[in-house]
């Protein structure tokens, strides 16, 4: 389906492809456009917003960047309204990452921050099935430490699968990060012993399953506390933030 083609408002001034790229997302996040809805032609856009079509296309190819639009070509083509995907949200938040000043300590406190709540969640609400999904990524996790074959996305998976069973869709995309720049890697880099660290990984991750499978989110806030901040100078902090859920 095509959308309105008056809901646009002439640009007067300001960095013009910037202004028609807001004009667009406002439509977009107000429900005015929709996923899988067609946007008016260059000329149309071009003539609601009073500039040339040349400006147009750069805004429609910005926002195909985003992650928020796709250009087709053909006779059934045209400028569609897209949701990102996450691959497009967690390089976005990769490449703003990446340009700041980002410790292992840092890393861990802001994931402490999310995944206490997460797995809060996760402890009211995971189903049978979540509950199995984690503790196959348990085994599958042990049977590669013992073959010499583990890979850290095991873990990185593990928290991903955590992060579903919070049946919480924003907290799946704040997982997304978990795979490129809050990865726990920087972290796991201060223990000296690989093999035994990642032993410890699966041994907490099967402890925090457990609490989960009994419903006890105490317990799982305890472990997943102690699991994030090994060895870093966050014991305090996570006493604090336990604290605040009246653990401490």
């Amino acid at each position: 389906m095509a959308a309105d083609h008056t809901m646009f408002s002439p640009i007067r001034s300001g960095r013009i492809s910037s202004v028609i790229v807001a004009q667009i997302r406002v439509a977009i996040a107000d429900g005015t456009l929709k996923v899988g809805e067609r946007l008016p032609s260059e000329r149309e856009l071009a003539e609601q917003f009073e500039v040339s079509r040349v400006t147009v296309r750069d805004a429609l190819r910005v926002l195909e960047a985003m992650g928020l639009a796709e250009i087709r070509v053909g006779a059934s083509g045209g400028t569609f309204v897209t949701s990102p995907s996450p691959d497009v949200v967690r390089q976005g938040l990769a490449d703003m990452l990446m340009l700041s000043a980002i410790s292992p300590d840092d890393i861990a406190e802001a994931r402490l921050m999310i995944e206490l709540s997460t797995v809060t969640l996760a402890a009211g609400r995971a189903t049978e099935g979540d509950i199995t999904a984690l503790r196959e990524l348990c085994a599958e996790a042990s049977a590669a430490l013992d073959d010499g074959s583990f890979d850290a996305e095991l873990s990185r998976e593990f928290h991903s699968e955590l992060a579903r069973a919070s049946h919480n869709a924003a907290a799946e995309l704040l997982a997304l990060s978990f795979r490129g720049p809050l990865s726990m890697a920087t972290v796991r880099a201060l223990e000296e012993d690989e093999h035994e660290a990642h032993a410890r990984t699966i041994g907490e991750h099967l402890a925090i399953t457990d609490a989960i499978t009994q419903g006890d989110a105490p317990r799982a806030r305890q472990i997943l506390g102690e699991h994030l901040t090994r060895a870093t100078g966050l014991r305090e902090r996570t006493n604090e933030l336990l604290a605040a859920w009246g653990q401490v």
